[in-house]
């Protein structure tokens, strides 16, 4: 895995990042000097919903989990934010506490940018806050599939299309094995329903030669018939 830094004291390639393309060079020196970067062990919570944010993350390498969390206590995951993605921007252009959790999944390395820093950048370079228009669109879209999901289909639609949209956002390795590892736990509150719900119908999918189960990862072994099942559309 390829880092962005030698060590605590370097500076962290920015142009590495995508989500700052857009910056010219002075901008890129000015974000330099504000940028720092931090390490969390797996299992850390980064920020809470409800926190004040003073900025913003972004992913340099490792996996979070964001969430949130219903009256009863329980997760409901978002999406997973993977190296490259931006994480607690929105409470930053909307001036509100974070609306999720933020959690690792792996040893994870983030950049964090001051909301100061951010905001000036969005003020002064347009195609830097079509950027974060775009993202906070792409999220909005995202949101609104998956409560039509919720309301529209069973949960062994939406357990087929989770496994779909996990191959999507990480790929899978040489085995048609997906290359994220999760919980029965996690699984569960990314699909919306009991994590025994969960574990029986995984049975069922191997069971139909679907999928194969190595622990926590999980084989891919039959594509098209998991599209069909989560009326999912290529």
């Amino acid at each position: 895995m390829r880092h962005y830094f030698e060590n605590l004291e370097s500076q962290i390639d920015l142009k590495t990042l995508a989500i700052f393309n857009d910056l010219t060079e002075a901008e890129y020196a000015e974000l330099g000097k504000c940028v720092s970067l931090t390490r969390f062990k797996k299992n850390t919570v980064v920020y809470h919903e409800g926190s004040h944010m003073g900025g913003m993350y972004v992913v340099l390498t490792g996996i979070l989990k964001v969430y949130k969390t219903g009256y009863d206590g329980k997760e409901q995951i978002i999406r997973f934010a993977k190296a490259g993605d931006p994480i607690a921007y929105r409470s930053i252009l909307c001036g509100e506490p974070a609306c999720t959790t933020a959690e690792t999944l792996y040893e994870t390395s983030l950049c964090y940018v001051p909301a100061e820093q951010l905001t000036k950048l969005i003020h002064e370079n347009n195609n830097f806050a079509i950027t974060f228009l775009r993202l906070a669109c792409s999220e909005l879209g995202e949101s609104n599939s998956f409560l039509l999901d919720l309301a529209q289909k069973t949960v062994r639609e939406r357990l087929a299309e989770v496994l779909l949209i996990l191959m999507e956002t990480f790929g899978i390795d040489e085995e048609n094995r997906l290359k994220i590892a999760l919980t029965r736990e996690d699984l569960a509150n990314m699909v919306g329903t009991a994590t025994e719900s969960v574990i029986r119908l995984l049975s069922e999918f191997k069971a139909d030669k679907l999928i194969e189960l190595q622990g926590r990862y999980i084989k891919m072994l039959n594509i098209p018939q998991l599209l069909k099942i989560g009326n999912v559309r290529v």
